[in-house]
């Protein structure tokens, strides 16, 4: 499963990786795997550092409603294959993937120098 190294060990230092270019999407990991947390999101927040993701699982919809930025949005497969890609989603927006199990939260442009696209396949690593 794509989040067990997480779900192991959640405070360890992990890497967000697209495995078909070795393209790193975020170095700083923050699970949301709790209701509390996932209800919580990104709310209130002034923005998302670059390097910085979301993790919020099990989740297959978010919204952007009263956030202050754009953000780049990743919904991934229980193995980490990605569904569906939203790139700078502004705020007061919608996104949804109903077969996603996951959605990663980035700074807006952090897919697109990964060069990420639907059917990459994403890893977590030390």
């Amino acid at each position: 499963m794509f989040l067990k190294p997480m779900l192991d060990t959640p405070d360890a230092p992990w890497t967000l990786r697209n495995a078909r270019n070795g393209l790193v999407l975020a170095r700083k990991l923050e699970p949301a795997f709790d209701s509390k947390a996932r209800r919580r999101g990104l709310l209130g927040r002034q923005g998302l550092d670059v390097g910085a993701a979301l993790i919020i699982a099990p989740c297959n919809s978010i919204h952007t409603f009263f956030m202050k930025f754009a953000i780049d949005v990743v919904f991934v497969s229980r193995d980490g294959r990605v569904a569906k890609v939203y790139q700078a989603l502004p705020a007061w927006r919608i996104g949804v993937c109903w077969n996603s199990f996951a959605v990663i939260e980035l700074a807006a442009g952090a897919a697109a120098r990964a060069k990420t696209r639907v059917a990459d396949d994403l890893q977590i690593v030390r």
